[in-house]
């Protein structure tokens, strides 16, 4: 048990520097390139952060620990969501972009529908068992390619400006965007494997470890990453790292995790994946509140966002 708390702690000071690192290393970047702050956030932000969820569900597929998998991506996604924008708006107000509102926040609510879908067979064709199939995996896949092309053609349209971003020489920005990945990447393999561990001895079962203690291990990368952007007014990252994070989940993750190996679908998933799209949903409302002319996340609105995914975290809890 002592190791793996020892586990946990250092896989935590892993994630802290390691996003901080990129965070840097990439906003350089995409002012040195001509990219868009927000292109960066989508592209090598999300994938960059994602690299810990990917990995653990490369492994649990090949181990045949497919609960593990669905609730890793459902989990990380709500943990997203609520408790990595809720926490970056503590320190700004997250304004968003017309693009994000419009299109990055509904594509990201379509990628949860399709999850939901494609693992509701009995409840839609009355065929079991319910599972995500690897013709499944090959939908999600193509839907990412599809994104990725959208992202691509990202204006600079309402890009913050030049100033908010620091420039350095390309060989430390190349240095620390890779010196943040791979502490993103170790630290979060160290973090779940040190909670997997513990939970384990506390005798829960692989779903409600995949969706609290591997997920908040997984998704500590976005959030710290989200964090450190909010500090440094880097609003357009943040949103685009969290919103990318999600769509690379529920499409590449799984999309591949699914290839690999088909995921069976229990009840538990189909009630954590409407959980997924009712936080989405609610976060797209969340942003006519306020303000007429501002889409922004508020600190108020922030808080309920934590309060709920707590919530959630407990009312799954109780159910598990």
């Amino acid at each position: 048990m002592l190791t793996n708390i020892f586990m946990v702690l250092g896989g935590f000071l892993l994630l802290i520097k390691g996003s901080d690192y990129f965070v840097t290393g990439a906003a350089s970047l995409a002012r040195q390139l001509g990219i868009p702050a927000l292109v960066v956030g989508l592209t090598i932000v999300s994938i960059g952060t994602s690299a810990p969820e990917l990995f653990v569900n490369v492994i649990a597929a090949f181990r045949g620990a497919t609960d593990l998998s669905i609730g890793n991506v459902l989990g990380s996604n709500l943990a997203d969501i609520l408790l990595g924008l809720g926490v970056a708006s503590m320190f700004v107000p997250l304004t968003l972009r017309g693009s994000t509102v419009w299109k990055e926040i509904p594509f990201s609510l379509l990628s949860a529908i399709f999850i939901f879908v494609f693992g509701s067979d009995y409840l839609l064709d009355g065929i079991l068992p319910n599972a995500i199939t690897r013709t499944d995996g090959v939908a999600l896949l193509g839907m990412f390619i599809i994104f990725m092309v959208y992202t691509l053609g990202v204006k600079k349209q309402g890009e913050q400006p030049q100033s908010k971003i620091e420039i350095i020489p390309m060989k430390t920005t190349l240095f620390l965007i890779f010196s943040g990945v791979l502490g993103l990447a170790v630290g979060g393999y160290i973090t779940v494997e040190g909670a997997v561990g513990i939970a384990g001895l506390m005798g829960l079962s692989e779903n409600l470890i995949g969706l609290t203690v591997v997920a908040a291990g997984t998704s500590l990368p976005e959030i710290m990453t989200a964090v450190a952007a909010a500090k440094k007014n880097q609003v357009d990252l943040v949103v685009g790292g969290i919103v990318g994070t999600i769509i690379f989940n529920a499409l590449f993750v799984l999309g591949t995790t699914a290839v690999l190996h088909p995921l069976p679908f229990a009840q538990e998933n189909i009630v954590d994946a409407l959980a997924v799209i009712a936080a989405t949903v609610f976060l797209f409302f969340a942003l006519f509140t306020g303000k007429r002319d501002s889409r922004t996340i508020s600190r108020d609105e922030g808080i309920i966002f934590i309060v709920m995914y707590v919530g959630y975290i407990i009312f799954a809890i109780m159910r598990g």
